[in-house]
């Protein structure tokens, strides 16, 4: 497998890649990644052999990824040539996806690509574009994880749907569940029992929609509903969403919790009352999926999500949560305030969100999935 992103690194991304191999196999597994902090203490009990590289763009080079690509295919191929492998996996793309389908075809070895969503429609159409391409048309398996990735595929990349294979994310419904304590989470963030919580979890940037959430807030309380909210994650947007904040007079009912710990986050799940993330496209940045969805699915809650990019694929539209246009700041007002004030409908769709997460995003019905793929080679 070669990715750059991997744990630790935080992320959607790189715990989906992390569970997937962790469930593919053990030592015989190989992932080629890059070399983050605290990788040395985390490598130390994987069950996978992980190989970190120094993978850094120099502006200056043309592309700035060139050395990216160098290390990847020279660790890949030392590994292909002097150890038995059955494929190739690549994390997506560019740069991984080049140099996975150049070692594959080396070997004769099927190669499988990633495919997110988001990173189809941000190259513009110059040579990152036509590289992209190349790569996803000339795996033998595409992996998309929605429709809406798999039509983008098709329509925007020109895949061959024989070659694509929709493999959705799942979740680890025994981590994500309902029923975790949560009361001391609440109270550090000064909630009382009757309070309303709203939680998003991801990176703090404009696409996920956070600011609408803010600028639905004033709106939400003057309904008579006291409600706060709660954003975990970091990013680019933490002092725009900090001013807007103030700017709005709802401060003191916003908690930026940064990075929470791994037993943390499904317990903060459990302390909401419903998740949010209405996101939307930005200049062709969209959401391809939404894991977090199906975290929060998993632990019970419903959730209100954008209507734009494969969030269908995560959230069933009145049955698991709400999907709204998330340009829209009035049709989030609506749907938060239709949940927060209706606990009975939002429990059913959180207990509707978990059979869901249960009947069809279940880790051992993914891996068996790569398994069999990883069989054949057009």
């Amino acid at each position: 497998m070669l990715t750059e992103i991997f744990l630790p690194t935080k992320g959607g991304t790189a715990v989906s890649f992390d569970d997937d191999f962790r469930r593919l196999g053990g030592k015989e597994v190989h992932i080629i990644t890059a070399d983050v902090p605290g990788a040395k203490e985390f490598d130390r009990l994987h069950p996978n052999t992980v190989h970190r590289l120094g993978l850094k763009r120099v502006p200056w080079l043309k592309p700035e990824s060139a050395l990216m690509y160098a290390k990847f295919f020279g660790r890949a191929l030392s590994l292909a040539m002097t150890r038995h492998i059955d494929a190739v996996f690549s994390g997506r793309a560019l740069p991984e996806g080049l140099c996975a389908w150049a070692v594959a075809r080396l070997r004769r070895k099927p190669v499988l690509i990633y495919a997110h969503g988001e990173e189809l429609t941000g190259w513009g159409r110059g040579g990152k574009f036509k590289a992209m391409c190349f790569a996803l048309r000339h795996a033998d398996w595409v992996l998309s994880n929605s429709d809406f990735t798999r039509d983008t595929l098709v329509d925007l990349i020109g895949v061959d749907p024989k070659h694509i294979a929709i493999v959705y994310p799942t979740v680890d419904e025994q981590r994500f569940r309902p029923g975790l304590p949560a009361d001391d989470l609440r109270t550090s963030i000064g909630l009382s029992g009757e309070q309303k919580l709203i939680l998003s979890v991801g990176r703090l940037q404009r696409r996920k929609g956070f600011d609408n959430v803010i600028r639905s807030l004033p709106a939400l309380i003057e309904q008579g509903l006291d409600v706060h909210y709660a954003l975990i994650g970091i990013g680019e947007d933490h002092d725009y969403l900090t001013s807007l904040a103030q700017e709005l007079g709802v401060a003191q009912r916003i908690h930026f919790l940064g990075h929470v710990s791994y037993d943390d986050l499904p317990r903060w799940y459990n302390a909401c009352d419903l998740f949010a993330m209405p996101n939307r496209d930005i200049d062709g940045d969209t959401e391809g999926f939404g894991l977090v969805y199906l975290e929060a699915a998993a632990s019970g809650k419903p959730s209100v999500a954008g209507n734009t990019g494969g969030t269908g694929s995560a959230v069933a539209d009145g049955e698991t949560g709400l999907r709204v246009n998330g340009e829209e700041v009035k049709e989030i007002i609506t749907s938060l305030a239709r949940l927060l004030s209706d606990p009975v409908q939002a429990e059913m769709m959180g207990r509707q969100g978990r059979e869901r997460v249960l009947a069809n995003f279940t880790h051992e019905r993914r891996v068996e999935e790569l398994r069999q793929l990883t069989l054949v080679k057009r």
